[in-house]
């Protein structure tokens, strides 16, 4: 079995989904964790298709990132498995409808807060012990603070990496090591939902983008 253990929380689709195939297929064993058991199932299936000798595992954990008992329990349980971590991907976000700022509804404002901004406050002290001074952990920036109508994803998702940021900071001379990368445009179905009828045909293909990201490991 292999020694390199990462999470991947946000592994059901998008960016989340590849990063956790592509490391699976390196020889990690990746923690994947999602809410969406399909997507968590169709990722196992990807996996188990493309085994070679060498490669990963996968463990499949459908929790919610907002749930903190469930968070707790997850970080601990694989302490008791492994008593590490080597690396987490946080990809796990909520891209609510773009509106303007004063049609704002609160539920989406809510669950934008929840999932991109508060979730992330509970799981870095959850999983900091699991990284110790010589894992690290990679977020993923999408620079879309003060754009037209992208209030609520916009400042949830500036919260998340205004947090990273300041841990990144923090822990530059004892570690973790935090990165904070930008992906190149990708033709996810968020993006369809941001920008319809955009010329998919210009944008990364999220597979390589996967890998160029994971090289940088």
């Amino acid at each position: 079995m292999t020694d390199r253990i990462a999470l991947v929380t946000g592994a059901s689709r998008g960016l989340g989904f590849a990063m956790a195939e592509e490391l699976a297929t390196l020889g990690w064993h990746v923690v994947a964790v999602a809410r969406t058991v399909g997507g968590l199932e169709e990722l196992d299936d990807r996996v188990k298709e493309k085994r070679q000798p060498g490669a990963g595992e996968l463990t499949l954990a459908p929790m919610d990132i907002t749930n903190d008992d469930a968070m707790a329990y997850l970080a601990n349980s694989i302490g008791e498995r492994w008593g590490k971590l080597d690396l987490w991907v946080h990809a796990a976000v909520h891209a609510a409808p773009l509106t303007p700022a004063n049609f704002l509804d609160m539920k989406d404002w809510d669950k934008s807060v929840a999932i991109n901004a508060r979730a992330t406050g509970m799981l870095i002290p959850l999983i900091a012990p699991l990284l110790g001074a010589e894992g690290q952990a990679l977020f993923l920036d999408d620079p879309r603070a003060g754009q037209m109508y992208f209030g609520a994803y916009g400042a949830s998702k500036a919260a998340q990496l205004a947090l990273a940021r300041s841990w990144q900071v923090e822990s530059a001379k004892i570690g973790p090591r935090i990165r904070i990368e930008t992906p190149a445009p990708m033709a996810t179905a968020t993006r369809a939902r941001f920008f319809p009828g955009e010329d998919r045909s210009v944008l990364a293909d999220i597979k390589a983008e996967a890998a160029r990201l994971v090289a940088l490991l």
